[in-house]
């Protein structure tokens, strides 16, 4: 009997030992906290519970270094997908889409050494709210002081077109799914690639700046600007702190779901983005803001959105302000190809980076 309680007791240790504090999962090897100092964190997360980080905007950003052989990562279940980056080799995606899925093995067999992890967030995660729990590493590793992040700082603020809403879809016909939603292919995301900018993407698909996708004429209260100001997307209990990361360049491409039926209003659209500009102008006084034309919307609504944009950039400039800008991406022809439910495609992104990149490069001189 006294062997039997020694051999349960044993157990219970071993299984508390090598479990992550701010939950009940089991890990093998030694747990790094999410609330160590030496993880670098990127985006909209909620801090509330400092063990666990809680988001569901896409885009979110994770990176740390440390030594050892192995890497794993833990995370609520059903948290959704991530694209993990190690010491910058080709990145793969991980999955957190069961209930069962709770530890994934991001590497086994490294070299002893140093070594840097980056994981982004890839989809909306409105339904899942994604919660990080920790990495574990070999008994004998350490975690090293956080990776340097690029300076040059850009916020993308839009639309499914942002989040890269069917973008591993190769059939216009498919409907949405988070399984082909990945924003680490976004043309947001490969901009800041291009320019060696960190970026947050404040973006929600059928979202617009006055009226979300065949939403009324008179508008939509949960359109994007009214969630701008909180930290997670439909949580009003915790308003973003902006002084936290303050970006240099502010683009918006929102119109695509304000014009996307018949049912729209041209002059609420015009007062809500006129509005919006005025926001984000107050939370970043020096920010460049560029206003975007997506490339999905038919031509009529096209030329409309954009004699709105560029009416709302004389009447800034008039006034004083003359860090507003205007870019118009090309029109998907299909010739790229479709993602899920027409929206674009990989290639249509890749093209849609190509044409932001050197624009950007040019007003900010990077």
């Amino acid at each position: 009997m006294q062997k039997k309680l020694f051999v349960l007791l044993y157990i219970w240790l071993t299984v508390a030992m090598t479990t992550n504090a701010s939950s009940t999962i089991p890990v093998k090897g030694k747990i790094i906290q999410p609330d160590n100092p030496n993880i670098c964190y990127v985006g909209r997360i909620s801090f509330s519970n400092p063990l666990r980080p809680t988001f569901n905007w896409p885009g979110i950003e994770i990176a740390a270094r440390f030594t050892g052989t192995s890497l794993k990562m833990i995370a609520k279940p059903k948290s959704g997908y991530f694209v993990c980056s190690i010491d910058g080799a080709e990145p793969f995606k991980v999955s957190f889409n069961s209930e069962k899925d709770s530890v994934v093995n991001l590497a086994t067999a490294l070299q002893d050494r140093d070594h840097e992890v980056r994981l982004t967030y890839i989809i909306e995660g409105l339904q899942r709210h994604a919660e990080f729990l920790g990495f574990a590493i070999d008994e004998n590793a350490t975690i090293l002081p956080p990776p340097i992040m690029p300076e040059r700082k850009i916020e993308f603020i839009g639309n499914s077109i942002t989040c890269a809403f069917g973008i591993e879809s190769i059939d216009g016909r498919d409907p949405y799914e988070d399984e082909t939603e990945n924003h680490y292919l976004s043309y947001a995301a490969i901009v800041s690639r291009n320019l060696n900018a960190q970026h947050f993407a404040i973006a929600r698909s059928g979202h617009g700046v006055y009226r979300n996708y065949n939403g009324p004429r008179e508008g939509t209260p949960t359109n994007l600007p009214g969630e701008y100001a909180y930290t997670i997307f439909e949580d009003y209990n915790e308003k973003w702190d902006f002084a936290r990361w303050t970006p240099q360049v502010v683009c918006i491409n929102l119109g695509t779901n304000d014009f996307s039926t018949n049912n729209y209003d041209p002059a609420r659209y015009e007062e809500a983005y006129r509005n919006f500009i005025r926001t984000i102008r107050a939370y970043y006084p020096d920010a460049a803001i560029v206003l975007l034309n997506g490339p999905m919307l038919k031509a009529r609504e096209n030329k409309l959105q954009a004699s709105i944009l560029n009416k709302l950039q004389r009447e800034f400039h008039k006034q004083g302000d003359k860090h507003i800008f205007r870019f118009e991406f090309s029109f998907q022809t299909g010739e790229l190809g479709y993602g899920a439910c027409y929206h674009p495609s990989l290639k249509q992104h890749e093209r849609m980076a190509e044409e932001l990149t050197p624009f950007l490069r040019q007003i900010m001189n990077w």
